[in-house]
């Protein structure tokens, strides 16, 4: 894991087209923005286990039972 030390207005490049910029530091919350093509989807780590969550019992009701 990298671990990297931003102010606020500050930001990292991931892959030349995404964009993380601190916006916002109040206590202990930070305020992120994320550019990043439309094509990339971007979730909180919640939903997106959450969606995977889905897409795996979705998967397993959608599949051939083996007789």
């Amino acid at each position: 894991m990298l671990v990297l030390s931003r102010k606020k207005n500050e930001s990292i490049v991931i892959n030349n087209d995404i964009r993380i910029v601190v916006v916002e530091i109040r206590g202990d919350k930070v305020r992120l923005g994320v550019e990043a093509p439309r094509e990339v989807p971007v979730h909180r780590h919640e939903v997106y286990e959450a969606i995977q969550r889905s897409n795996e019992a979705s998967e397993a009701t959608d599949s051939p039972l083996d007789n």
